[in-house]
């Protein structure tokens, strides 16, 4: 019984961090709505800004889950390392925290930082052209954490039951392309 809430909470954390995925829809929508004033911008930013922590929370939350799941499981600790699969969960977990870390610490700063000099109702052209690069680079990063996020949902899948290489081969290429496909267009339509 304790395996099966304990592989539960690791699955609902999991798709929780699903985040990266309705960042890239928020970013569609701001475009969307194009030149806009300033207090709908920063209404958009801080539905991006505030899921960092979220995040966080989830994936401390999968990773201490999934290394319960290993005793749990009847697994022994070595699996770890040992287990192609779970080594490689693991690696994407600490990748996925670390892109994380790089927007939340050094890319979001810097969109406050030039946001803070918005006078008035208005975002200025100047202040525009020094954020668009930033915001750029942070669009680019969610859709690289998205791709990591299906892959680790997809290992998950094959860690006591493995789909084999030519399945795995073709589901990581259409994870790869619906990811590109969420940063090239806002999928209005969900999987259309």
């Amino acid at each position: 019984m304790a395996y099966d809430i304990v592989k539960f909470i690791h699955i609902l954390a999991v798709v929780f961090m699903a985040a990266p995925l309705y960042n890239l829809i928020v970013v569609h929508e701001r475009r969307r709505i194009g030149k806009a004033p300033f207090v709908v911008d920063r209404y958009f930013e801080n539905i991006i800004k505030g899921a960092a922590i979220r995040c966080y929370v989830y994936q401390f939350t999968a990773l201490l889950t999934g290394i319960l799941l290993i005793p749990l499981g009847g697994f022994p600790w070595s699996d770890l390392i040992e287990n192609p699969i779970l080594l490689a969960k693991l690696l994407l977990l600490l990748l996925l925290t670390a892109l994380l870390s790089v927007v939340h610490f050094q890319i979001q700063p810097a969109i406050e930082a030039i946001l803070a000099k918005v006078q008035g109702d208005d975002i200025s052209e100047g202040i525009a052209k020094q954020i668009a690069p930033i915001r750029l680079r942070r669009t680019r990063l969610a859709t690289a954490c998205l791709f990591i996020v299906i892959t680790i949902v997809l290992l998950g899948l094959q860690v006591t039951s493995r789909f084999g290489l030519p399945a795995t081969t073709i589901l990581i290429l259409l994870a790869a392309l619906f990811s590109w496909r969420v940063y090239r267009t806002s999928v209005r339509f969900g999987w259309i």
